[in-house]
């Protein structure tokens, strides 16, 4: 659609008196894609169709002034899966889909690596480590039983070598207080979140994204030559095609398909001299993590301590789940060491019965990418790339 189109296009619309032409004329007319949620998936989506096709506008609409679920929310994990966890996966699923969605976390880490690159995100190839306290024998043996047969799966899967190895003799260095065994991911590490995030707004806005907060989309249309596209403030907007990558809050829009919120908790301390806790860490099949950023100790988790109570999008915390964190900082984390909670979040994942990401068609006009299942930052940025080439 060229200029004159677009214009004209401006006169099949209606738009409230808070809205003035320049606005309407440079922001809401005349959009080729239209993507729900400025996310790691909504951005490097738009990215990846912008590079494609120059010429076609895109534009982002995001209700929060950042991205509202938690893609600068989360703990700033380099990681594809302890080995519980994964063995967990098994449990449920089959080899080929959970091995399959261990090697799309791999490709979407180097895509993300790829795009942003290392020093714009500083990466940290510090390495992942799975803990084991006291009482968890039977867990860690079964891990112990099949790590020969998780190595040898992920190289045949991803070509990864000796991912897994005993770590139990760094235990003292660490700390820790109540812990018996240590493994560890040598391929895994960290990055500063907030700046991976600032480095893909900034890309998508040198080449031409629109991105406009502080728009939340109550429905949607599919009219079979456009998308038109209800916002919550009353401003009604056209699209040739829409893409939602709300992940988690998608369920509102998408209510036929197999998703549902989770809600993660997280608490940071304020800086502790002599820190010695590096590398990433997680505990009780990934429902428990901690590192250390900027001599800060930050701990997520415990969803599974009230799974329906945490199945909500809501931001808010809850004194169950942040006496839980605070008592596993104290008793393991950090048992020797005096430390204060400087401030604590929330953010908001995808999950599903499956762990496989949905992207799809909904309809002719109108796709979607969600379902991360608490893996963004990893499978984050090959979502976005397969959006953008199924979108075409």
């Amino acid at each position: 659609m060229n200029l004159i189109e677009r214009n004209l296009s401006m006169n099949y619309m209606t738009y409230p008196p808070s809205v003035s032409y320049w606005e309407i004329k440079e922001y809401l007319s005349g959009i080729d894609l239209l993507i729900i949620g400025s996310g790691i998936v909504g951005l490097t989506t738009a990215i990846f169709y912008r590079t494609e096709h120059p010429n076609r506008r895109v534009v982002i609409l995001e209700k929060g002034f950042l991205p509202a679920g938690a893609s600068t929310k989360n703990a700033g994990f380099a990681c594809f899966g302890s080995p519980s966890e994964i063995l967990a996966d098994l449990d449920k699923s089959a080899e080929e889909d959970v091995f399959g969605t261990v090697s799309q976390r791999i490709d979407g880490l180097n895509d993300l690596r790829s795009l942003i690159g290392d020093n714009n995100m500083d990466l940290n190839p510090c390495g992942g480590y799975e803990v084991f306290r006291d009482g968890d024998d039977a867990l860690y043996q079964k891990c112990m039983d099949n790590l020969s047969v998780l190595n040898r799966k992920l190289e045949d899967h991803t070509g990864l070598k000796s991912t897994y190895s005993t770590a139990t003799d760094q235990i003292d260095k660490f700390g820790f207080s109540g812990v018996k065994h240590l493994i560890l991911n040598r391929h895994e590490g960290s990055i500063d979140t907030g700046k991976m995030m600032n480095y893909l707004l900034n890309l998508a806005r040198e080449i031409g994204i629109i991105i406009l907060n502080g728009l939340e989309v109550s429905s949607f249309e599919d009219l079979n030559h456009k998308v038109v596209i209800d916002l919550a403030n009353g401003i009604t907007v056209e699209s040739l095609k829409l893409h939602i990558a709300t992940n988690g809050f998608a369920a509102s829009l998408l209510p036929d398909i197999d998703l549902k919120p989770a809600r993660a908790q997280v608490l940071i301390t304020k800086p502790i001299k002599n820190l010695s806790i590096l590398g990433t860490f997680h505990m009780n099949e990934g429902f428990y993590y901690f590192r250390n950023i900027d001599q800060r100790l930050l701990l997520g988790g415990g969803r599974q301590l009230a799974v329906q109570a945490e199945t909500t999008t809501g931001l808010d915390i809850t004194g169950q789940i942040q006496t839980e964190l605070e008592s596993l900082l104290r008793t393991t984390v950090l048992p020797n060491m005096d430390f204060e909670i400087d401030h604590r979040w929330a953010g908001i994942m995808g999950v599903g019965n499956t762990k496989k990401t949905i992207i799809q068609h909904v309809s002719d006009n109108v796709s979607c990418a969600v379902r991360l299942g608490g893996m963004g930052v990893a499978i984050g940025t090959s979502v976005g790339k397969r959006s953008a080439e199924m979108i075409g």
